[in-house]
């Protein structure tokens, strides 16, 4: 997509459940509210139009790996047509909180061609920044599995019949998608955060990359210039 009629700057957040990219982007988000940015945040999966549809859809087991590609495409393309792109237009720094790698990782390790969920996001613009959290994998579970009471049937890729036990599945489900993050890597230029370093000195890093990559002045709210 032509850039020259979007003055607007876009940063992802990606990583495995557990990585702690929401605290971080959400610290992002505070940092620039409080330093009078015109700021924008949405978030995966959180459409308005589809949500009761993935509800019904997970609760009864019904999503196959095509459907829940495409169910979640819809979803993003949503979001992406109601808030992401007019605020981008409308010059703001928009945040989303995973953007279409999510898909590429997660559905390819369902099955999904690599080629095919690609060519279904083609239409979204590359963001300008993505903030990749990188977390042994041991170190994700652990927080995940320190914190809920049970796990979830596709949360835990059991879909996948990897293997019976949630716990276990769910270690197989992450490792394959981090695997998946890995390879993207390079390919779309992430920005890589070590995850395991303390919360301050993440956030710390984040900033700098931010101010090195964009001009944050020209994102100033008027009453604040």
């Amino acid at each position: 997509m032509d850039r020259s009629n979007i003055p607007g700057k876009l940063i992802a957040v990606e990583g495995l459940d557990g990585s702690g990219k929401s605290t971080q982007i959400y610290l992002l988000k505070r940092w620039l509210e409080l330093g009078g940015y015109k700021v924008f945040f949405t978030e995966w999966n959180s459409s308005v139009l589809v949500k009761k549809a993935t509800k019904k859809g997970k609760k009864r087991q019904l999503l196959t790996p095509t459907t829940f590609c495409l169910i979640h495409c819809t979803d993003f393309a949503d979001r992406y047509e109601r808030q992401i792109l007019p605020l981008l237009r409308g010059g703001y720094i928009v945040l989303a909180d995973r953007y279409m790698f999510t898909a590429f990782a997660r559905d390819v390790t369902r099955g999904c061609r690599p080629e095919w969920v690609k060519n279904l996001y083609n239409f979204a613009v590359k963001p300008d920044i993505t903030f990749f959290f990188n977390v042994p994998l041991d170190v994700a579970i652990g927080r995940i599995m320190s914190g809920r009471p049970s796990l979830k049937y596709f949360e835990a890729g059991m879909d996948l019949g990897l293997s019976n036990d949630p716990a276990e599945s769910f270690r197989l489900f992450q490792g394959k998608i981090r695997e998946e993050y890995l390879r993207m890597v390079d390919e779309y230029g992430f920005s890589v955060i070590d995850a395991a370093l303390p919360i301050e000195q993440q956030q710390d890093r984040v900033r700098e990359v931010v101010t090195e990559k964009i001009d944050l002045d020209a994102y100033l709210r008027r009453s604040k210039k």
